[in-house]
């Protein structure tokens, strides 16, 4: 069993549990105003991030509230790169002030998914993280090609698995449009979260275990149950003495 484990929750999104859940977790994604939030929920997130020591990352996406960031989008190179520098800038100008360093970047549901399963994509997603701080560290799913692209541009990886999402075969994420996509008992995603940590493998839909490398793990802010599961995962690594950190 690990000593430590790194617990992120995408936040910033409009979802009133943010400041319940934050005292739980160790690293928040903040919504840069693209598919959700403005400048005003940007650093207000930044200042609850601040004051629970929870590490602040930017949550780029691409440009559609109407969907909230999750319908699938085929942009030019040039528009993607553009796209994810410019919300990071957005981040940035408002972070810095505040002085909050930006500690990893994650992109947001349909970029994610996307990235996780195009190289090119991933590859372009990466290049811009890199050419705005290389010193960044990126978010990815567990063994995508997004975590694979950004290492060989050299940036620091965190593999990132999931708490309260059901997996298929192939290691990608059930898509949310199909039945069983989302865990929505808490005894059932606690018991995800205690196989992925303690035998670095989890169980797909399927029935099947594989393996995976699970370095951050992801809970969501807008499910029924978000803070008691928050705060159940919290107190009961705690319990078995695994510290809840950023990587």
């Amino acid at each position: 069993m690990p000593q430590s484990i790194d617990i992120n929750c995408d936040m910033g999104e409009g979802m009133e549990t943010d400041v319940l859940i934050l005292p739980f977790i160790s690293s928040a994604s903040i919504a840069c105003g693209y598919h959700a939030g403005n400048e005003d929920t940007i650093k207000r997130t930044i200042e609850l991030c601040l004051e629970n020591g929870v590490a602040a990352g930017a949550h780029p996406s691409f440009f559609d509230k109407e969907n909230f960031g999750r319908k699938e989008q085929y942009l030019s190179a040039e528009e993607v790169y553009q796209l994810v520098g410019e919300q990071l800038y957005i981040f940035e100008k408002l972070a810095s002030p505040m002085g909050c360093v930006m500690h990893h970047v994650k992109p947001h549901g349909a970029l994610y998914n996307m990235a996780a399963n195009d190289r090119t994509l991933s590859n372009i997603v990466a290049k811009a993280v890199g050419d705005f701080d290389e010193n960044l560290l990126v978010y990815g799913l567990c063994g995508s090609h997004f975590i694979s692209e950004a290492a060989a541009r050299g940036l620091r990886v965190a593999n990132e698995v999931f708490a309260d999402r059901s997996y298929q075969d192939d290691g990608t994420l059930t898509p949310r449009s199909q039945t069983g996509a989302l865990i929505e008992e808490d005894e059932k995603a606690l018991q995800q979260v205690l196989q992925m940590i303690n035998t670095q493998t989890v169980t797909a839909q399927s029935g099947n275990t594989f393996p995976i490398k699970a370095e951050t793990i992801c809970i969501h802010g807008d499910g029924a149950h978000a803070v008691s599961f928050a705060h159940t995962i919290h107190q009961y690594l705690k319990g078995h003495h695994i510290e809840i950190k950023t990587i």
